[in-house]
């Protein structure tokens, strides 16, 4: 399927207007570029997503703040919503293709590529049950029994999410819905989705459509797989006593690093509360680590944090200190401690001022 182009200057310009907190302005230019012979699908993918990363990579690089970036996305959500309406009735595709649901993971607030490929595939004629951000697996299944559709789109951001994606795969699947994975969990290759035994991954909104036109099988309902049945590593334990035992590890951590580095205890509330919090999310992507057995999402949530903390003027070395403290802690668990060198291995060859030795 071919679509018109977009002049080249139209991400930068809606990027202006969005980023200025102009949302009249962002939906005047979406509006013109409509009024000028783009389609709604190009300027999704081709203005309205690229202006989206944009915003991500300028908050990582402490360029706009957590407000602006959470500002700005808000506006772009309301373009996407002007496009979804911005053909008459009359004038709108109806569906005739099918009915799918889309749906974020549980505890997934990153629903805006879930928005995307639902707009898309409405403006290729399916029915779309958009279920938006962080759906409890519970109440999507139970809209599975009400609808009975074609396929699940579970689409996640965050790592940490899968092991809650692989629950949410089997349980569709044993009502007999297939599952068509995508979004930046499960990995640029798709490995995440098929290692957690979803149906299908794509890469984008345009693969999802694409993989939905093709046809996806319906499973055979069965009873539900256990996590062990797609992934026998977990017979170790190892991500059970590690995810259980988050808490203490965290506080025993943090007490840990007040002895190393001194200064800690002279945090504020404010400095406090954030050192716990980047302890936690270092905990749980080893444990998701553990999950896949898939060193690749501890390094490179790492090295991304170490280059947002420099970003922030904050030494980076202090997450080395973290892996030590915590290799410590687990040193009676193999596979914990693989990845926590892993983790320093990397940490020690990412080209960041602080990190190398």
């Amino acid at each position: 399927m071919s679509h018109p182009t977009v002049p080249a200057e139209l991400p930068d310009q809606l990027w202006e207007a969005v980023a200025d907190g102009d949302e009249h302005t962002a939906v005047d230019i979406v509006h013109r570029a409509l009024a000028d012979g783009a389609d709604e699908e190009t300027l999704l993918l081709e203005v309205i997503a690229p202006v989206q990363r944009r915003i991500g990579t300028e908050w990582a690089a402490d360029r706009i703040s957590v407000a602006q970036e959470h500002a700005a996305t808000a506006i772009n959500e309301r373009v996407v919503g002007f496009l979804a309406h911005a053909r008459p009735e009359g004038e709108r595709r109806a569906p005739d293709r099918g009915r799918v649901t889309v749906s974020c993971i549980d505890g997934e607030w990153h629903a805006f590529p879930a928005r995307l490929v639902t707009e898309v595939l409405r403006l290729r004629g399916w029915r779309v049950d958009y279920l938006g951000a962080q759906t409890p697996t519970a109440h999507l299944i139970a809209h599975l029994h009400c609808t009975n559709p074609d396929a699940v789109l579970l689409s996640g951001s965050i790592p940490t999410h899968l092991p809650t994606a692989h629950s949410a795969i089997t349980a569709c699947q044993a009502i007999g819905v297939p599952v068509l994975a995508g979004g930046r969990a499960f990995g640029p290759d798709g490995r995440r989705a098929r290692a957690l035994g979803a149906d299908e991954w794509a890469a984008d909104a345009r693969g999802a459509a694409a993989v939905l036109e093709a046809g996806l099988a319906q499973p055979c309902p069965t009873a539900i797989r256990q996590a062990t049945d797609d992934l026998p590593h977990l017979d170790d334990q190892e991500y059970t006593m590690v995810a259980q035992s988050r808490p203490q590890l965290v506080k025993q951590t943090l007490v840990d690093l007040e002895d190393r580095f001194p200064a800690v205890r002279g945090y504020g509330d404010a400095q406090r509360e954030r050192t716990v919090e980047d302890i936690a999310h270092i905990v749980d992507f080893l444990a998701t680590a553990l999950y896949l057995d898939e060193p690749d999402v501890f390094t490179a949530f790492l090295t991304w944090t170490a280059d947002i903390l420099e970003a922030r003027h904050v030494p980076a070395r202090s997450l080395t200190a973290g892996l030590d403290i915590l290799a410590v802690q687990l040193r009676d668990f193999p596979r914990t401690v693989r990845l926590l060198h892993a983790g320093t291995a990397a940490l020690r060859d990412h080209p960041v001022p602080g990190i190398r030795a």
